[in-house]
């Protein structure tokens, strides 16, 4: 695994990725410090030299929980166990994302899922400016000591996905220009997402520079609104962005909503994710997006990366 450590300590001031700060009566872990290898999972599986660097966002993993009398409503990346939690996925998606490329995931001080099972699209923004704030000094880390003539993926699950979007507006055009494709999970895109320069949605398979962007439901009526309700998504079974079915393991059958935008999936019941407080898995099969289509989205990265590494 390589050590990330820039070749000079920066102070990085957050520019675009602004952090709040506490209110009385709540806690806020101390913030990580990403010249420490401690606060990263890494991979280094391009022993050939012609992969790509994947910077991977982990998704929700605590409930609110209390230090010293006070809630907190963050990740502490500082805590063990808070660490071998995210490390879970972090691992998981490691082990398809990672082979033949460079994988880089931090550890960052995530919203609780409390803050997100208010479904209140102004209290979430408000409270994941602290997360935000840490993957993108993560990232400004990471790209301070990366090649930029090698391809960059960046991808995201859930709370993972909404990072991958605002790292795509922080990010600078240089950094973009090497962009084989970024990968919004299980999270949306809003028509002022795609005001960005840098938010493309992708419209088919090998396209670069562009966003895959997709959520699954067993229906259109069970889309959450907060997470899923987007304004485009391709099918990673096909790489279409109509309704043209797609079989997936020979027994599922996906198609893209053409009004809304998500995956409508039939011939699978997702029952190994059980509903969560009546606001993910009771209808939609949010925590499938990683997993589900894994072997896609694997090929896929290559392909991109293929085709940028030709431009």
């Amino acid at each position: 695994m390589r050590r990330i450590v820039p070749a000079a300590i920066v102070l990085i001031l957050l520019n675009g990725c602004g952090v709040s700060g506490g209110k009385s009566g709540t806690y806020i872990p101390d913030a990580p410090d990403y010249t420490d290898a401690a606060m990263w999972v890494t991979e280094d599986a391009d022993t050939a030299g012609t992969g790509a660097d994947i910077f991977y966002v982990v998704s929700t993993w605590e409930t609110d929980w209390m230090k010293d009398s006070l809630v907190c409503h963050y990740a502490d990346v500082w805590n063990e166990h808070h660490r071998q939690h995210m490390a879970v996925e972090m691992r998981r998606a490691a082990a398809y994302m990672a082979p033949g490329n460079r994988f880089y995931a931090p550890y960052y001080r995530h919203t609780t899922i409390d803050g997100w099972v208010t479904c209140n699209e102004d209290s979430i923004r408000r409270r994941t400016r602290l997360s935000m704030g840490d993957v993108c000094q993560a990232f400004d880390c990471f790209v301070g000591q990366r090649d930029n003539s090698r391809p960059l993926v960046i991808a995201g699950f859930s709370q993972g996905g909404m990072a991958v979007v605002e790292l795509l507006k922080h990010m600078s055009d240089e950094t973009y220009s090497r962009l084989a494709a970024a990968y919004v999970m299980g999270y949306k895109l809003t028509p002022q997402d795609t005001l960005c320069p840098h938010i493309r949605p992708a419209q088919g398979e090998t396209d670069t520079g562009v966003t895959v962007c997709y959520n699954t439901v067993k229906d259109v009526r069970f889309i959450q609104p907060v997470i899923a309700a987007t304004c485009a998504g391709i099918n990673p079974v096909n790489w279409r962005t109509d309704a043209t079915p797609a079989t997936l393991h020979d027994t599922i059958i996906v198609i893209l909503d053409e009004r809304t935008h998500v995956l409508v999936v039939s011939g699978y019941s997702g029952s190994e994710y059980h509903p969560y407080r009546g606001f993910i898995n009771v209808g939609d099969i949010h925590s499938c997006e990683p997993w589900l289509y894994s072997d896609c989205i694997r090929t896929n990265m290559k392909k991109r990366i293929s085709a940028i590494r030709k431009q």
